[in-house]
């Protein structure tokens, strides 16, 4: 621009523009890090990662394994477990086993008592069933219901008039076997009862009052709600 276009321009009331002003640079100084925090450049000789310890925990200048005492953040001290039992603990201990041991021999012995038990009940109805084999008496046209109680309830077997009256008089009895019952004769119904008392139905004293065995009479009427 011309001196006479700037003079003319500033007679209009233009203000010439300002000039920029310098700005020195500071000086750099051996040993600065140039402007990056302290600590952010590796040490010479020294790769990334190196120096700083995986167990120390920031702004704390010892690890925790180290911490007084040896614990660890929230836990016990090392080499502590479980605090020692007492006495009573011990003894309670000991009295639970014991118990447990006993209940448990109990129920082994009670279980071999059950089988040892129901080995002789078998043995026993084999003995009785070859004893009354082709031996009982019942006849298949009796029509007289002889009563009686045997398991807590009453059971009948038909008999005839002859040995509705040997059966009264004790010399006839009567043997359960298999759910049957078998007519037998008072020396037999002896025998069974040595091997098998269970199986005695019917066993009539002959020495006994005649109101001992209201079911001896073949009369005798059974109430209508009785259920056989």
């Amino acid at each position: 621009m011309s001196d006479s276009l700037r003079d003319q321009l500033l007679g209009l009331g233009f203000k010439p523009a300002p000039k920029p002003e310098r700005t020195e640079k500071p000086a750099h100084k051996p040993g600065s890090s140039h402007g990056k925090p302290h600590g952010g450049q590796h040490a010479r000789g020294q790769k990334p990662g190196q120096g700083a310890r995986p167990d120390a925990r920031p702004g704390s200048g010892r690890p925790d394994a180290q911490r007084p005492g040896g614990r660890k953040p929230g836990g016990r001290p090392q080499g502590q477990g479980k605090p020692p039992r007492t006495q009573e603990e011990i003894d309670l201990a000991k009295a639970y086993a014991i118990r447990a041991q006993r209940e448990k021999e109990e129920r082994i012995e009670a279980e071999r008592v059950k089988q040892e038990e129901a080995r002789l009940r078998r043995e026993a109805k084999a003995k009785l069933a070859e004893l009354l084999k082709d031996k009982a008496l019942n006849d298949k046209d009796a029509d007289i219901a002889r009563h009686f109680e045997y398991g807590g309830k009453i059971k009948r077997i038909y008999v005839n008039e002859a040995q509705l009256r040997q059966l009264n008089a004790g010399e006839l009895g009567v043997v359960q076997l298999d759910g049957r019952y078998q007519l037998v004769t008072a020396e037999l119904l002896t025998e069974a009862e040595a091997i098998f008392p269970p199986a005695i139905a019917l066993k009539v004293d002959p020495n006994a009052a005649p109101g001992d065995d209201p079911y001896a009479d073949p009369k005798y009427q059974v109430p209508d709600d009785l259920v056989w």
